[in-house]
């Protein structure tokens, strides 16, 4: 088994701040070699932590401040994707870098990588790739990165029955199922439409943080993992049940009505929270369009977009689902919305699931 290895490195010169605190987790001794000279020369980097599997990683997290985790996908033993939502949440608001030779641009790795909650992903040096720059480029990719985001979701979770408060969830029929999620919401989502009935006579609308270039591939994971069409939303587009409907990486997937027909309408404009796409506009633009049978489902994820549109949603009659904090892998969304009053129900996605098949109409659903 490889052992734990520390090295200090003088801080950062550039406005005072100490240097951003590393660990490498990777089986090859030459790429932990490697990786480790690149980043030690560097004053803006504390080399903090060396290791050879993602449970040393595990291990070493729970003693070891981290910033960033430079994470390899592929080690004998378990994988690092496997292990990455268990990382995000012993390293208490540490940042994941993937740094493998299966980190291509647009590559399913590396779309499933940023959808499990990694800041980044990048190949490793290798004929052709970034030439004699790679040290630029990891340097550059990891400044950035930046800091650990230490956020209250990272502390010990409000009490059921204490600051939150349940809401009845309705029993209008069912018209939309809205779902937001962020870090770590690949491994959500895929855990809710797994257990969801295939056929629940309303539309899916998916609005998770990834960058555009990912969309076309995070789509086809979803209907891979879920047995339903997916495709990445386009103006215009009539909304199908059963159908999921995915929120391009550049826009907020906005609806419009006209009559009994619902097109989607792409909107650009800055969101409150930050993001884009980002989940409020999404919850207001469901809300308006489908009132008391809309659905919003709250997943694992950092910060508190949605909350603004969960408020909407719930002032036109609508009902929120959150995830717990025990299965997300950053529990700051689902948290919002929870400590807000608005939710309806505060479970693992496979029961929120459930919940929503309920109001679907199926009786009994495991």
């Amino acid at each position: 088994m490889k052992s734990v290895t520390a090295a200090a490195q003088p801080a950062a010169e550039a406005k005072g701040e100490p240097p951003l605190r590393l660990m490498i987790v990777d089986d090859s001794s030459v790429a932990r070699a490697v990786l480790s000279r690149m980043v030690g020369s560097n004053s803006d980097f504390e080399l903090v932590a060396v290791v050879g599997s993602a449970v040393e990683a595990l291990d070493a997290l729970r003693s070891v401040p981290v910033d960033i985790v430079l994470l390899d996908v592929e080690m004998p033993g378990g994988s690092g994707l496997d292990a990455l939502p268990d990382i995000i949440r012993a390293g208490g608001g540490a940042r994941v870098l993937i740094v493998s030779s299966m980190a291509e641009k647009g590559a399913e790795t590396t779309v499933r990588a940023l959808s499990l909650g990694a800041a980044d992903a990048l190949p490793k040096p290798g004929a052709g790739i970034f030439g004699g720059r790679f040290s630029d480029v990891l340097a550059e990719r990891l400044r950035r990165i930046g800091r650990a985001a230490r956020l209250p979701e990272s502390g010990p979770p409000a009490a059921l029955g204490d600051s939150i408060r349940l809401r009845p969830m309705g029993d209008s029929p069912l018209r939309c199922v809205a779902l937001g999620s962020s870090t770590g919401g690949f491994h959500a989502l895929t855990g809710f439409l797994r257990v969801l009935p295939v056929e629940i006579g309303a539309p899916i609308l998916v609005t998770q943080h990834l960058p555009p270039v990912f969309m076309a591939s995070f789509a086809r994971q979803l209907e891979a993992a879920s047995g339903r069409l997916a495709r990445v939303a386009e103006e215009g587009q009539a909304l199908r049940s059963d159908v999921i409907h995915v929120a391009p990486g550049d826009a907020h997937l906005c609806l419009h009505r006209h009559g009994a027909e619902v097109t989607v309408r792409l909107d650009r404009k800055a969101a409150p929270s930050g993001c884009l796409p980002s989940v409020d506009p999404m919850l207001a633009s469901v809300a308006d369009a489908y009132g008391d049978g809309a659905v919003g489902v709250i997943l694992s994820g950092m910060g508190r977009d949605g909350l603004l549109g969960g408020r909407r949603l719930i002032d036109k009659g609508g009902a929120i689902l959150a995830q717990d904090r025990a299965t997300s892998a950053v529990w700051g969304m689902p948290r919002a919305v929870a400590e807000a009053g608005l939710a309806s129900a505060v479970l693992p996605p496979p029961d929120l699931a459930r919940r929503v098949a309920l109001r679907a109409g199926f009786q009994s659903w495991k």
